[in-house]
């Protein structure tokens, strides 16, 4: 199984690299993995993320760590260039990388230049020889926000190399009974259950957003629909939404913010009506009824200003972080793949989340929502008291982490 796992890698560093000669974000993966130099430190503490959504859960962790070991470096790295990109110059860290790719000596290569005296991933991403290594020079291995499902791979009759690299791992921090019932199936113990720390982060987001003047201006009384992380599928649907409600205020904040998929949006909308965020002055601040973000980094902070939010990816495969919107107290709309996430699932039974199968759907609910004041009230309290009643998780890691670790 170890030499198809290795042949495996090979094969998609080749697909990657083929790709990336028409396809930027393959591009970026492999020239930044090319381009950069790994510093040697004498010791640090390593974090690793997927990507931006994975950086964000995992994020209070990594601020409580830096602080509780101010002499430590911290050492990021992503595997993802939406994640690398929009965090390679973060204070948080000494050092951002992309994650070479995982063979035997990357591994090792890796992990003698950094000298991690722990090593911290959130939620999956499952590297045989990364965890190998890590385990071979006695360094601890801990697994933070993770969550399992029947469905996945480890619990498959083929699944043995990945059964082996979850017996690499110190200490899982799991989301869910039911993810902890899985694991103790396999025969693992050494497991928490402390929640997901995306709580915590939306929370700590939502008790303290970022300021916005120009958008504050722009919604001036008028009532906002945001959507955020939007895909092409979801765009189509949202122009019908747009058209039927010309009295409120919409904001789409989408995944993709590259010139084409912009011009691509833009197409779908009111011409006269639409405007993005790079051309907002006080010259355009209230002519306008659309306004497309056209960057990365203001979404978390723009859901303050909303009343319902439309949440992307769900007619592709699976919707983005419900977890922001609800924060700030507010009904959330997604498409129809939902179900790998256990808060949309949460926040559908508690009448809190929606999903839609089509544009129909979506006018109904939505109008419902938008004309139905007191409904939409209530589902925006139950939203907000959804995620105050599970923060917690990170005070759950850090205490054992400063137990397991008094000095460093």
């Amino acid at each position: 199984m170890l030499l198809l796992y290795n042949i495996g890698i090979v094969l998609y560093r080749v697909l990657v690299f083929m790709v990336s000669f028409f396809n930027n974000k393959a591009k970026l993966w492999v020239r930044g993995r090319q381009k950069q130099t790994i510093i040697y430190y004498e010791s640090s503490i390593w974090f690793h993320f997927a990507s931006l959504g994975e950086f964000e859960q995992g994020r209070p962790v990594l601020e409580k760590v830096k602080a509780l070991y101010p002499a430590q470096k911290i050492v990021i790295t992503f595997f993802s260039p939406s994640g690398y990109e929009v965090r390679k110059n973060t204070p948080l860290a000494d050092a951002v990388y992309y994650l070479p790719a995982d063979t035997a000596r990357n591994a090792n290569d890796f992990i003698k230049n950094i000298n991690p005296v722990m090593a911290v991933f959130t939620k999956y991403e499952y590297w045989y020889h990364y965890f190998n290594e890590l385990h071979h020079q006695h360094v601890p291995l801990y697994v933070i926000s993770s969550i399992f499902r029947p469905g996945q791979i480890f619990f498959k009759w083929y699944g043995g190399l990945n059964r082996k690299m979850l017996k690499l791992v110190t200490w899982f921090f799991v989301q869910d009974a039911d993810s902890k019932h899985l694991l103790q199936g396999l025969g693992i113990s050494n497991i928490s259950l402390s929640g997901d720390t995306r709580f915590d982060r939306v929370w700590a987001n939502a008790a303290n957003p970022k300021a916005i003047p120009v958008v504050e201006e722009f919604i001036g009384k008028s009532k906002l629909f945001i959507a955020g992380s939007t895909w092409p599928e979801d765009e189509k649907l949202l122009a019908a939404l747009i058209e039927k409600h010309p009295d409120w205020k919409f904001i789409i904040a989408p995944h993709e913010t590259s010139e084409e998929k912009i011009k691509g949006l833009l197409s779908l909308l009111p011409t006269n009506d639409t405007i993005k965020y790079s051309q907002l002055t006080e010259k355009y601040l209230l002519q306008h009824r659309v306004l497309i973000i056209d960057n990365i980094g203001l979404l978390s902070s723009l859901y303050q200003f909303a009343a319902i939010a439309y949440i992307g990816g769900g007619f592709g495969a699976g919707i983005h972080n419900t977890l922001e919107a609800a924060a700030f107290g507010m009904p959330v709309i997604f498409g129809p793949k939902y179900n790998k996430f256990k808060e949309a699932r949460d926040l559908v039974e508690l009448n809190a989340g929606f999903s839609i199968n089509n544009e129909a759907e979506l006018l109904n609910i939505a109008g419902r929502l938008m004309t139905d004041e007191a409904f939409c009230t209530a589902t925006a309290h139950i939203a907000k008291r959804y995620v105050n009643e599970h923060i917690g998780a990170t005070d759950v890691i850090l205490k054992y982490i400063a137990d397991k670790h008094p000095a460093l």
